[in-house]
């Protein structure tokens, strides 16, 4: 059996079919069912928050973001995340502006924010990258000062706090995915996460088309989702702890045995919990990296190049001017390895002795 970089972590089929069975009984399975308020309800009270609404994938809370923010023109963000932050900004006809990362987090660097702000600047769009946070308190300064709207795509971020507070709660609004990849999943989905009732209640009519019942109140698309996939969320939901357990156990075996050569972004971050989403190495060169990665395909270990290449380098973006050399140097480096529940300690020495021996 092939060692994928993630597997999709499923609950006991018959917990699942059991919380189904519920919608199957009122023959109710979309069109905002009682298992998906459910589910909202019990995700606002992990996130101690009012305003969040489940929807249909990860890009698409994206694009409601910047739709209800009123989003036009020039978006400042990062180039290191993945394609859809940056599909996302085009999709809406608007113009991103790249912004380098750091090279410690491998997030925006928020410090080269301002002098990227033009008169036509409306928002800065930022994603924690591998979970790990930006630097909020400097972009949310940045944004106060210069009147900017500030958007986090925290779709890897689920079951992060900083400062006590979970990432998802930061800025005008936070978007997250729940693809099946996730820490957390719903099979396909996502959540918009907002800071006001207001908000709050015009997200949920671009969510379903603008209307409720016959009364059309604003545009709208369809970004809803179905009681099967909120029935997946509500069946995985309290075996987070243990998952994100796990995921832990897995991320100090490869601290301890990996070649010490192979750097990682740092974690070293006050005051903050990590869901150990992804297990990203750095290596010397791009040459070293490909040729590992071949030797451990070889081996039917699969790895993936989370992020590559820098977002600022592909076609579509063609004609947008950015330099982004901290990017675009990480991203032809870093390499994630396979991370989740159920890997053995046999298979991790596995993929440090293919590791250790393609350096040697």
């Amino acid at each position: 059996m092939p060692i994928n970089v993630t597997q999709t972590y499923l609950p006991p089929f018959e917990e699942y079919i059991a919380i189904l069975k519920r919608a199957w009984d009122n023959k109710w399975i979309t069109n905002n069912g009682e298992l998906l308020q459910e589910l909202e309800q019990k995700l606002k009270e992990l996130h101690h928050t009012d305003h969040l609404l489940f929807c249909s994938n990860g890009t698409i809370v994206l694009q409601l973001a910047l739709k209800a923010l009123q989003i036009t023109k020039e978006v400042i963000t990062t180039p290191f995340s993945y394609v859809a932050t940056a599909n996302a900004v085009l999709w809406e006809g608007c113009t991103p502006v790249f912004v380098d990362i750091e090279p410690t987090t491998f997030c925006i660097d928020a410090g080269k924010i301002e002098a990227a702000i033009t008169k036509d600047t409306q928002a800065i769009l930022a994603t924690h990258v591998y979970g790990f946070p930006c630097n909020v308190e400097k972009i949310e300064a940045i944004a106060r000062q210069h009147n900017l709207k500030v958007i986090y795509d925290a779709a890897h971020a689920f079951g992060c706090t900083y400062k006590g507070r979970s990432l998802l709660n930061f800025g005008d609004i936070s978007t997250c995915s729940f693809h099946a990849t996730k820490v957390f999943h719903t099979v396909e989905g996502g959540c918009i996460v907002s800071n006001s009732k207001e908000m709050n209640d015009k997200l949920f009519l671009y969510r379903s088309f603008g209307h409720i019942g016959d009364d059309y109140h604003s545009i709208g698309i369809n970004a809803k989702n179905s009681e099967f996939h909120a029935a997946m969320g509500l069946a995985i939901l309290p075996k987070l702890p243990s998952i994100i357990k796990a995921r832990k156990e897995i991320f100090n075996i490869y601290n301890t045995i990996l070649p010490s050569s192979l750097q990682r972004p740092s974690n070293a971050i006050e005051a903050f919990e990590y869901n150990y989403a992804y297990y990203p190495v750095l290596f010397e060169t791009e040459k070293a990296l490909l040729k590992t990665r071949a030797e451990l395909m070889q081996h039917d270990i699969n790895t993936r190049r989370y992020f590559y290449p820098s977002l600022n380098n592909l076609s579509q973006v063609t004609g947008i001017k950015a330099y982004c050399p901290v990017s675009e140097d990480l991203s032809s480096r870093v390499l994630c390895l396979p991370l989740y529940p159920g890997l053995t300690e046999k298979e991790l020495e596995k993929i440090n002795e293919v590791i250790t021996k393609s350096l040697a």
